[in-house]
């Protein structure tokens, strides 16, 4: 039996971990990129990043990590002259995290550029599942929008998964009424929404986390995880709605890839044919075992339990 294969849409940027003028750690990571680490750790899934990168070499070298997490290439583009983005993350003594970017000039901006069709656009007959974000979108120009959604809704017309994560970045987009477009027509096409109740409050300016999540909860979407921080995660499939509880941890120590991780595993279950509170059952677990580590890609020997 073939493993079931999904794409991921993203970028996967270099990661600075630390202080100002202290010592910084070198890693990688991106919202969608975390969820298919995740995915690719806790599944047989054949898990593929849609991304573009340079041709030197830290390119190279984040190449070779992704490899090495199991992450298929083939839905990469090399475009020459073109390098990588850089985000920095600065942690407060609560595990919050703020972070710093500079990934305007970066490669997978133009994924889309040009008029041949995408590895993504050309391998997308024989996908499974694809996972996109509104971070995805954000980086994207137009007609990259319009093509990658089009990859969605012609998965979603062909009964394929399709998972949306609603990740906001407010400083991604020109401005809220436009990031509200591109949201909106992206859960037109999903048939998974991955939702966080902060980012679908801050979008859509919604006065409380409850009016948020009960707009979540009308969302034209067949599936809803909705992530409430430590509340329950509600989960929403066929006209039924159930609380799944978060799990405890003893200290947070960096919350980043949170909800990314989450992503993952939930994805990974849901492929396996796990209901979707098992699903988030497990989401959750990952989640919190995630939270207790710095960065967005924690080391594989922290979570092999769970694998």
């Amino acid at each position: 039996m073939n493993a079931v294969r999904v794409a991921a849409v993203g970028e996967c940027m270099l990661e600075l971990q630390g202080q100002p003028f202290g010592a910084l750690r070198q890693h990688y990571g991106g919202d969608t990129f975390n969820a298919a680490c995740y995915l690719a750790r806790c599944s047989g899934a054949r898990v593929s990043f849609a991304s573009a990168l340079g041709d030197d070499t830290l390119s190279d070298a984040l190449l070779a990590r992704w490899a090495g997490e199991g992450i298929g290439l083939d839905l990469v583009r090399r475009l020459p002259g073109r390098r990588p983005g850089l985000y920095q993350i600065e942690v407060d003594e609560r595990g919050e995290r703020r972070f710093h970017f500079w990934r305007h000039q970066s490669a997978a901006r133009d994924y889309f550029d040009g008029l041949a069709p995408t590895p993504l656009e050309q391998a997308a007959s024989g996908l499974d599942a694809l996972l996109f974000s509104g971070i995805s979108l954000a980086i994207l120009p137009d007609a990259g929008r319009e093509r990658l959604l089009r990859v969605a809704a012609d998965l979603r017309a062909a009964g394929k998964l399709v998972a949306f994560d609603n990740n906001y970045r407010p400083i991604l987009w020109p401005d809220a009424d436009t990031a509200r477009h591109w949201f909106e027509r992206a859960f037109a096409v999903a048939s998974l929404a991955l939702v966080t109740t902060d980012d679908h409050q801050a979008l859509f300016k919604l006065p409380t986390a409850q009016a948020a999540c009960s707009a979540a909860q009308a969302l034209p979407v067949p599936e809803l995880a909705l992530k409430r921080g430590a509340e329950p995660t509600r989960v929403g499939f066929e006209g039924r709605w159930v609380d799944v509880p978060t799990e405890p941890v003893p200290k947070v120590v960096d919350t980043t890839a949170a909800g990314d991780s989450f992503a993952g595993g939930y994805l990974s279950r849901r492929l396996a044919g796990a209901s979707p509170e098992q699903a988030a059952a497990f989401g959750n677990r990952l989640a919190a075992r995630v939270i207790q580590h710095p960065g967005a890609v924690i080391p594989v020997e922290a979570m092999r339990d769970l694998m």
